[in-house]
């Protein structure tokens, strides 16, 4: 397991990669918007981007990256809505889409855990 330090930056480089994808493919992000949402899918796709890309400088950066860690972990809290709105419009796709669908729900609890990991990294 790498050291929390080296963790917070693969965790930044994971969530910069995600940051940069909801604005070169922003259709993908904006299919799993909920509804209930107020306003147009696309804004919340751009505002998610923004703040993925907030919290990996934050993480880079030792002196923001417990504050950022907390609210990495909050953020991947805060859109698992989205996962569960992906699970159920896929239910009826390929059993491999259904199961990469199904795999994003679970996988919070990890990334949770992993953000809160890198919070505790030396300063």
């Amino acid at each position: 397991m790498p050291s929390p330090a080296r963790s917070a930056l693969l965790l930044a480089g994971l969530l910069a990669s995600a940051g940069v994808a909801h604005f070169v493919a922003p259709k993908q992000f904006d299919a799993i918007v909920p509804r209930a949402l107020p306003g147009s899918p696309r804004t919340w796709t751009a505002a998610s981007g923004a703040v993925e890309l907030a919290l990996a400088a934050g993480l880079a950066l030792p002196a923001t990256r417990r504050v950022s860690a907390h609210a990495t972990a909050l953020f991947f809290a805060g859109v698992f809505p989205a996962n569960v709105k992906m699970a159920y419009d896929w239910r009826n796709r390929s059993t491999t889409a259904k199961t990469l669908a199904y795999a994003r729900l679970p996988l919070q609890v990890p990334l949770i855990l992993w953000a809160r990991r890198a919070g505790r990294a030396e300063q």
